[in-house]
């Protein structure tokens, strides 16, 4: 029996709203909306804010640092793409300035079992291709 390599994970498909943060990921910056009208920043990119609905937002950029508010570890993997790479940790990181991002924390692989709740991070960056970057975030 020959071992079959994993199929790669299939990246993000940007859209005509995200274009403007996948691009920005790219050159490892993390860029998210605000909205002008009830001054909330939030993720993921759209032009309309999910708190007041208003269109009046624009993009401000992030200092990429935060505190873990949720995780998981995940000890099997859900698709072929994602065999190998266990455990992993998956998480929602709550943003300086409010907004909250699904992602993953990494460098911490060899011993997950020391992620905490309120843990400061920082944001990296996994550059999957030449086109998409993706945000996760390290211990800071």
């Amino acid at each position: 029996m020959t071992q079959q390599t994993p199929p790669p994970i299939t990246p993000p498909q940007p859209q005509p709203e995200s274009d403007f943060y996948w691009e920005k990921c790219k050159e490892h910056e993390l860029w998210l909306r605000h909205c002008k009208a009830c001054d909330s920043t939030y993720f993921y990119p759209r032009d309309i804010c999910p708190g007041c609905f208003s269109r009046d937002t624009d993009w401000i950029q992030s200092s990429g640092r935060g505190i873990l508010h949720a995780f998981a570890i995940v000890h099997r993997a859900p698709v072929p793409a994602f065999r190998g790479k266990e455990p992993f940790v998956t998480a929602i990181v709550e943003l300086e300035g409010g907004a909250r991002m699904p992602t993953n924390i990494v460098d911490v692989e060899a011993d997950p079992e020391h992620v905490k709740i309120g843990m400061a991070l920082q944001v990296t960056f996994d550059d999957l291709d030449d086109k998409i970057s993706l945000p996760k975030f390290r211990p800071a």
